[in-house]
C-alpha cells in the first residue's frame, strides 16, 4: 500500500487506483526523489503539476510536504477518482484546497493553460504510461516549456529500459538517476 512518506501528512495511506494500467512510484524511489528536491529547496511555497498523475502520489506528497498548489492531471476515469480522494485527504490535513485534480488528457489540458495565460509551474512530476511513444513525450515537454517558471524542475519518470528523453530547445538535463527498474530525469528551463 502507498502511503505518503513526510510532511504535515505524513504516513498517511494513500487510495491506489485498481488494475494493473498504472504502476505507483515505489516508496523507496518516493522518498530518494524528494530528498534530492527537499536539498533543492523545490518544496516549500512551490507550485506543482503532477501529469499522468496516476493516483497523484507525487503531487500529494509534494502538498503534504508544503507546495503551494498542486494540480494533477489525470485522463483516466477511475484515476481521476482515486486522486479526487487522495486529494481530500491532503486539503482536509493542509486546512484547504492545495490540491486540484484536472480530468483532461495531458496534452490538452497544457493547451488549453496556454490559451489562458495560467501561471507557470515551479515544480512538475511527469510519468506517463509505458505505451507513450517518444515523439508524444517530446511533444508533451515542448508544450510544457514554455509553462514553466525560470527556475523550474521537471521530474520525468520512466522504465530504466527507455531512452533518454528528446528534450525541447527550452529544456535541459541536468542529472538523472536509476532506482532498479525505475529511471529519474531531472530537467530544468534553459539558460536557468
Amino acid at each position: 500500500m502507498s502511503r505518503i512518506v513526510a510532511g504535515a501528512a505524513g504516513g498517511t495511506p494513500l487510495v491506489s487506483v485498481p488494475g494493473d494500467g498504472t504502476r505507483p512510484t515505489t516508496d523507496r524511489v518516493k522518498e530518494a526523489l524528494f530528498s534530492r528536491l527537499e536539498s533543492m529547496n523545490m518544496l516549500a511555497d512551490v507550485r506543482v503539476l503532477d501529469l499522468y498523475a496516476g493516483s497523484g502520489s507525487l503531487g500529494v506528497e509534494s502538498a503534504s510536504r508544503g507546495a503551494k498548489s498542486v494540480e494533477l492531471v489525470e485522463f483516466n476515469e477511475k484515476a481521476a477518482g482515486v486522486c479526487q480522494r487522495n486529494a481530500e485527504l491532503v486539503n482536509k490535513v493542509r486546512g484547504g484546497k492545495v490540491v486540484s485534480v484536472q480530468r483532461s488528457r495531458v496534452e490538452s489540458f497544457l493547451a488549453r493553460v496556454a490559451d489562458a495565460g495560467v501561471d507557470q509551474w515551479d515544480l512538475v512530476f511527469m510519468d506517463p504510461p509505458y505505451p507513450l511513444t517518444e515523439p508524444e513525450l517530446s511533444q508533451v515537454l515542448e508544450l510544457l516549456g514554455p509553462r514553466l517558471s525560470p527556475y523550474a524542475v521537471v521530474v520525468v519518470e520512466r522504465s530504466a529500459r527507455t531512452p533518454e528523453p528528446a528534450w525541447p530547445a527550452s529544456l535541459e538535463l541536468f542529472a538523472e538517476k536509476k532506482y532498479g527498474e525505475t529511471r529519474l530525469w531531472f530537467a530544468e528551463p534553459t539558460g536557468a
